[in-house]
């Protein structure tokens, strides 16, 4: 055998056993390459999107990546269980007056101011009832308690009249939906009343804080302020003591 012919059957050897003993070992590279940079074996990638966060061999560091974020969120998002929040409502099916609760109905039929005449209290114009109990403290005159007293009882008498006008509007307007027949033109109709029922109440107690500064004195006027807590000065000037009707 000549030595040319041996070379080539060298050769012919290395060249046959060479791709063998490379294949695996790429191989082995890419498929873990995968796992470290995507968390997602490649003979799963149809699936990650709906995979659980390591069930396909991901990466726990990688638990958190863009190729699970879909599957956690979803899964992950809130508990389905759990039941719907309860209405703040609840409870107020009962009412004999939905909008309105069982003190605001005792208030209304008693009469009460029910912070309708806060524009006049907190600007100067006392009310009847606050005076009288504050008469001591303001010094009123016989006369002047006499005139006050005499304000708080109309002021009340017409008060509860407003007041269940008022109601009588707002269970009007129940039964609109309670019976069904709430349509566009009857519950225009029914808003508007019970608007202006609310409108009539209200203006009854403002009136009537705007009748006492025909009453009391600036001085008592300010002094009403003090002893009501809305200033610490008696000497600081308040309102103006005006008499528009006059």
């Amino acid at each position: 055998m000549t030595v040319r012919p041996v070379l080539l059957l060298v050769v012919a050897a290395l060249i046959a056993a060479t791709p063998a003993a490379g294949r695996p070992a790429r191989d082995s590279e890419s498929s873990h390459g995968v796992h470290s940079f995507h968390g997602v074996h490649p003979s799963h990638a149809g699936r990650s999107s709906h995979g659980g966060g390591h069930s396909h061999g991901a990466d726990p560091s990688h638990g958190a990546d863009s190729s699970h974020g879909d599957g956690a969120h979803h899964g992950h998002g809130g508990d389905a269980s759990a039941p719907p929040a309860r209405s703040p409502y609840a409870g107020f099916e009962a009412r004999d007056v939905k909008a309105l609760s069982d003190r605001q109905v005792a208030d209304l039929r008693a009469g009460r101011g029910m912070a309708l005449a806060l524009p006049a209290e907190l600007n100067g114009y006392p009310g009847p009832a606050h005076v009288l109990e504050l008469a001591d403290g303001l010094r009123l005159s016989p006369a002047q308690e006499a005139s006050t007293e005499a304000l708080f009882a109309a002021m009340q008498a017409e008060a509860k009249a407003a007041g269940e006008s008022y109601l009588a509007a707002e269970r009007a307007l129940d039964r609109l939906f309670r019976d069904g027949r709430a349509t566009p033109a009857t519950l225009a109709s029914a808003t508007l009343a019970a608007a202006g029922a609310q409108a009539a109440l209200r203006e009854a107690h403002l009136r009537y804080h705007l009748r006492m500064m025909d009453v009391l004195t600036p001085e008592q006027v300010a002094r009403y302020a003090v002893l009501r807590g809305y200033r610490s000065d008696p000497d600081r000037p308040g309102p103006e003591h005006r008499h528009p009707d006059r």
